[in-house]
């Protein structure tokens, strides 16, 4: 696939954790697909565009013989495929294209992939976690399918703001870990709001007869943390970065286990 990107009008930026992905395609219907899908995210005015990525749809069937997703680097690009889409970027241009039919969850997981790369060079990541904002300090609620993510998202009390209920996106800012919302949803299938505040704590969730939390420190903490991160290449260097950058979160941030009952007494205990 070639890397020029033509001129159309059907274009739009969806902004998430301060970075603008401008995806155009040729097709007014998809187009709007993407302004429902990603609605307080889209940048119309354009703002500060960091990437560009073309999307050419073809009809609906399996497009890869990837099962999984498959993360690669060659030649100075990247290039993501999975049954549903095939995509490369070139990290230098800044640009990229994807193939896929027109269903937005393709492209939605081709912006997951994205944004892993991008994050691990800047001191972030993607996390399987529900996070929220309470008195302008994010929470995060990390764990696996089943663990209550939507759970404790759901028994959230009025003064707290979703920031997603599935995955989170942490990055590194100067004065320390900041968590942004995210379009990308869980059961609740409710976007987050497109905000961000500083990382006040880390809680692994588990269910429980009564609602208990203890910290979690050093290794532990790291470990628990690196269970939860989304992240799909196979390269050294950013495996590495994605790795220091968990420790460096978990000796800046308090981390806690929360075991808690589906009450929404469960917020008293959070600060």
């Amino acid at each position: 696939m070639g890397l020029l990107i033509a001129a159309t009008r059907h274009d739009l930026a969806i902004d998430i954790g301060g970075i603008a992905v401008r995806v155009s395609t040729d097709s007014p219907s998809f187009l709007t697909l993407l302004e429902e899908r990603y609605a307080g995210f889209v940048n119309s005015s354009g703002g500060r565009l960091s990437i560009e990525l073309k999307i050419d749809l073809v009809p609906p069937g399996r497009i890869s013989a990837e099962e999984d997703v498959r993360v690669c680097f060659e030649s100075g690009r990247w290039s993501f495929e999975r049954s549903d889409f095939v995509a490369e970027w070139a990290p230098k241009l800044r640009r990229g294209r994807v193939r896929q039919s027109a269903y937005p969850y393709s492209i939605d997981s081709v912006l997951r992939i994205l944004h892993t790369l991008l994050l691990a060079r800047e001191g972030g990541f993607l996390v399987h976690a529900a996070s929220a904002v309470r008195n302008g300090r994010a929470f995060l609620f990390a764990g696996l399918s089943g663990a209550g993510k939507t759970t404790i998202s759901r028994l959230a009390p009025s003064d707290v703001t979703l920031l997603t209920d599935e995955i989170s996106y942490v990055r590194r800012q100067e004065d320390g870990y900041y968590a942004f919302g995210t379009p990308f949803t869980g059961e609740l299938e409710q976007p987050g709001e497109n905000l961000r505040a500083p990382v006040s704590a880390l809680y692994f969730l588990a269910r429980g007869a009564e609602n208990s939390v203890e910290p979690v420190r050093g290794a532990d903490a790291a470990r628990l943390l690196l269970g939860n991160i989304l992240f799909f290449a196979q390269d050294r260097e950013l495996v590495r970065l994605v790795f220091d950058s968990a420790c460096e979160l978990v000796r800046r941030v308090p981390v806690y286990r929360l075991a808690f009952v589906p009450d929404s007494r469960v917020w008293e205990m959070i600060a």
